[in-house]
């Protein structure tokens, strides 16, 4: 998926992939991450994610406890513009209604915002800071 983007930097993207499998089945085996694959044609053409979040009552979300944070979203070029990204996302929001979450949110790549503008998400006022690493 971020080979896919501009410029990647694959030093960068090798160390996280390296970090981000023990992450991965670690959540998997806690159930704090669910994973959807989508098959056409024989082959893997895309999947997507759910990262269930605690997070305290809110507003949005009085008597929940939880959060779906949606990532990983990617179909392979092939495989794009046949409503794939939208059936994977509408999976992830109905496994989220299943659990009663609530507040589903993710970051949307430009390429994606039209398909979860469809589905419901909505620009939010969420700021972001980043620490630099030492030696980048």
């Amino acid at each position: 998926m971020f080979l896919a983007m501009p410029s990647p930097n694959e030093a960068v993207l090798e160390q996280m992939s390296r970090a981000f499998e023990p992450w991965v089945k670690e959540k998997l085996a806690q159930g704090a991450y669910l994973g959807w694959i989508a098959e056409a044609e024989g082959r893997v053409a895309g999947s997507t994610g759910m990262l269930l979040v605690d997070w305290p009552p809110h507003p949005l979300s009085p008597n929940s406890n939880q959060r779906g944070y949606l990532l990983n979203v990617f179909v392979e070029s092939e495989f794009r513009r046949r409503g794939l990204a939208q059936r994977l996302v509408e999976q992830c929001i109905a496994e989220a209604r299943r659990r009663g979450i609530r507040v589903v949110t993710l970051h949307a790549s430009d390429a994606g915002r039209l398909v979860y503008e469809k589905l419901g998400f909505r620009s939010t006022s969420e700021m972001m800071r980043v620490e630099r690493e030492e030696g980048t």
